[in-house]
């Protein structure tokens, strides 16, 4: 008898409770600091969604806000949270790819105005179907208004042809 009741389950600590709470208070704010183009890629419930806009609205380090958190954090305590978060963390991985991409491009439009020949070798080995002809017209024209001090309209040219070349390789891949 004694052995049945040793293997009834045993109510979580308070300690574990108040971490649960403190986690759910955690995401709450992550989700009220997304945008709304974000916020609707989650694709959460309505009632959800609403809660998150309203607390968007209202100003930080009140108390309407901070009751309105944890509302939204009660909300979440009755829905699944593991796929709400799993949702919330590819959001922010592709938020930092696309910071990584962008440095990657900026760092390859950087070497071709100052290496060139061997930077523009080593670029067309990568991207063979890139128009090395429209590329070299480019670089030679962005040299040409950093020499003269004009506004940089074909190194903007050139960073737009080099991330769409990369965008379309991770495309492909």
């Amino acid at each position: 008898m004694k052995e049945l009741e040793s293997m009834e389950f045993e109510k979580p600590s308070r300690s574990q409770l108040k971490r649960e709470d403190q986690a759910l208070q955690v995401m709450a704010k992550e989700l009220v600091a997304l945008s709304p183009a974000s916020l609707a890629t989650l694709k959460l419930s309505e009632q959800l969604t609403d809660a998150i806009t309203a607390g968007a609205a209202m100003p930080p380090n009140k108390g309407a806000r901070k009751r309105q958190l944890k509302y939204i954090a009660g909300i979440l305590r009755v829905i699944e949270m593991d796929v709400i978060q799993e949702r919330l963390d590819v959001l922010k991985n592709k938020s930092a790819h696309s910071a990584r991409e962008l440095h990657k491009v900026e760092h390859w439009r950087t070497r071709l105005l100052s290496e060139d020949k061997a930077a523009l070798t080593e670029l067309l080995d990568v991207h063979p179907e890139a128009d090395i002809q429209y590329l070299r017209q480019l670089v030679r024209a962005a040299k040409k208004e950093m020499a003269l001090g004009k506004p940089a309209k074909s190194a903007r040219l050139l960073f737009r042809l080099l991330k769409s070349l990369f965008d379309e390789t991770d495309q492909l891949s």
